[in-house]
């Protein structure tokens, strides 16, 4: 374009002081209108120029010289503008290079590019601070002069800032900067709709002109559809960012089991994802009627208990609407006390129930304190998402600790029993012994668990093992009284088997239970016993244990029974008769007391 602009200069007066046609006549237009599309298509020679310029006098020549620099000043504005975006993806690069552009090409100290954000019904534009950080200015599209122009879709061009009403001159006094004048207009995209505003402000010399607006919808319109490109890949590349972020908190949080420490995460991350200053996830106690929560305090964890439909979170709770509250300060239901108690200072408030899979609210995630401004609309997606993952991680905790208290339940009961338990799994494979098992075999943990029941009860305690094929064969439990085991040390002990199916909720087999009730003792006392009393009698007693050594008040038969001239019938028969008669006599005598019940106390005689 350098070369067209020379060649436009060089422009001789061939035909001075001839009468020719004004420049706004049909025919001289026709002829400029051949000179701008010869030049437009650098197909325009020096002799052409003079040739077309022939029909012009010097001062009409002159004036379309002026007029031929400054197209060629707008045509290579245009061609800088696709030249320096038609490769860019960046938003913020291209909204930068864009108001650079602007601003030489218009000649002015400085312009903004305000763009409209469908979603939340807002213009938002982006502003440099320092060298490489950018802040983001956000207001309803419908306030002040780009707003107006926005909604009206008419260009402005205001010589006096400061007597217009809809110039908010709060701005300058806070900025310092002085805005004299000042040129608005739409941006369209191919489709004529309107897309965002450019504002221009302080035109370095004179006034802004219809000339300098056509010139600013003309850029504005080259730069739209890369506009929108560079706005779609924003978003493109946020969801992608964002699914990414999610993916690696919930992959974090899903591998944590226990609440507490989930409790910690799930706060840490959700502080994290929307750049705030910290938060808080209520849970639901619906026994008590409250909302509780757990955070660190000193060397502990502290626990925080408040009435389910108290303050924000319970009214976000017991409402299961979502509130994003600016300013915490206008908000009844904000407790100012917390504030003046603690010295916090809580500006902005995002407060959103947390919903299980069946959608029934589980509990509260409230956020205080956005940097940068209040919280959005895409925080609410993102806070939204995370608390979905974040109730899977809470349930399966919840449910974790309910399993680990049931097991600790067990646990207690295993250690309690006097019954020796044994579990194996649907190999057969040992899997837990409690200590009154070790203590009925003989043997320790680490030479039981996780070892085969071929391997631990085979040789002279296989009989076990046929007891559990039949129990999985039939499904149902087996009993085995009285037997003998041999324990690890080549002992024997004597022992009544019981052994269990195991099955899940589905019905089905999960493995074997074995029970074991050492008797040896118990069956050495009966044994003994057994000589004198009535096994009935030795139950009770055996039942009892040290309480029988004490001794019953009751009723009770005593009887009495002598054998007759014993003296005469001994002395006849001799010792071998005497012997023979009284075995034949207590044999039944003995066996009648048993009978009724009764023991035997003493024989006596001569």
């Amino acid at each position: 374009m350098s070369d067209i602009q020379t060649k436009s200069i060089r422009f001789s007066a061939v035909g001075a002081g001839e009468a020719r046609p004004g420049l706004d006549s049909p025919a001289s237009k026709a002829v400029q209108l051949n000179i701008v599309n010869q030049i437009f298509k650098h197909r325009l020679q020096q002799s052409d120029v003079d040739r077309l310029l022939h029909a012009l006098s010097s001062d009409e020549r002159e004036e379309f010289v002026s007029k031929i620099g400054d197209l060629l000043k707008r045509i290579s504005a245009l061609l800088d503008v696709y030249n320096k975006l038609a490769d860019v993806l960046s938003l913020d690069l291209l909204l930068k290079r864009l108001v650079e552009i602007i601003t030489e090409a218009l000649n002015s100290d400085r312009s903004t590019l305000y763009l409209y954000d469908a979603e939340t019904k807002e213009l938002f534009a982006r502003v440099t601070v320092g060298e490489e950080s950018t802040k983001e200015i956000r207001f309803p599209c419908h306030v002040g002069i780009a707003g107006n122009v926005f909604t009206s879709g008419e260009g402005l061009i205001i010589p006096d800032a400061y007597s217009e009403t809809r110039f908010n001159q709060e701005v300058d006094r806070r900025t310092g900067y002085r805005t004299r004048n000042i040129l608005c207009t739409p941006m369209r995209n191919r489709k004529r709709e309107i897309i965002g505003v450019s504002q221009v402000l302080n035109k370095l010399e004179g006034d802004f002109t219809s000339d300098d607006m056509a010139m600013l919808e003309a850029i504005t319109s080259q730069a739209a559809s890369a506009l929108e490109n560079a706005k779609l890949h924003e978003k493109v590349e946020r969801a992608r960012r964002e699914e990414e972020q999610m993916l690696e908190v919930t992959n974090a949080i899903s591998r944590e089991l226990h609440l507490d420490a989930l409790l910690a995460k799930i706060m840490s991350v959700t502080t994290q994802i929307l750049d705030a200053d910290r938060s808080t996830l209520f849970l639901h106690d619906p026994k008590n009627k409250q909302l509780w929560s757990r955070v660190a305090g000193g060397v502990g964890v502290k626990e925080i208990r408040i009435p389910e439909g108290a303050g924000i979170a319970g009214s976000v709770f017991m409402s299961g609407i979502t509130a994003n509250i600016p300013d915490a300060y206008l908000d009844r239901r904000f407790n100012q006390e917390v504030d003046r108690r603690t010295g916090y200072h809580t500006r902005n408030i995002l407060c959103m129930p947390v919903t299980n899979k069946a959608g029934h609210s589980v509990g509260v995630t409230q956020v205080l304190n956005k940097r940068g401004g209040p919280f959005t609309l895409d925080d609410e997606k993102r806070l939204r998402a995370f608390g979905a993952q974040a109730a899977i991680a809470l349930e399966n905790a919840q449910l974790f600790e309910d399993v680990m208290n049931a097991r600790n339940y067990n646990e207690s009961i295993l250690r309690s029993l006097s019954n020796g338990v044994i579990t194996l799994n649907a190999d057969k494979v040992i899997i837990k012994v409690n200590e009154s098992a070790l203590t009925t075999l003989r043997a320790k943990a680490e030479e039981l668990t996780y070892k085969s029941a071929f391997d631990v009860f085979g040789g002279r305690n296989s009989w076990i093992l046929d007891r559990l094929q039949v129990v999985e064969a039939k499904g149902t439990t087996d009993l085995t009284m009285d037997t003998d085991l041999v324990l690890a040390d080549g002992s024997t002990s004597s022992v009544n088997l019981s052994v269990v199916p195991l099955i899940d909720v589905k019905n089905l087999p999960i493995g074997f239970m074995l029970i074991l009730d050492d008797i040896s003792e118990e069956k050495r006392v009966k044994t003994t016993m057994s000589r004198y009393m009535n096994k009935d009698v030795i139950e009770k007693v055996l039942q009892k244990g040290n309480d029988a050594l004490q001794g019953t008040l009751q009723e009770v038969t005593i009887l009495f029974s002598d054998i007759r001239s014993f003296t005469t019938l001994s002395e006849r028969v001799g010792a071998k008769g005497t012997v023979s008669i009284l075995n034949e006599y207590f044999t039944e005598m003995v066996d009648v007391l048993f009978h009724y019940g009764a023991s035997p106390d003493k024989f006596i005689g001569d």
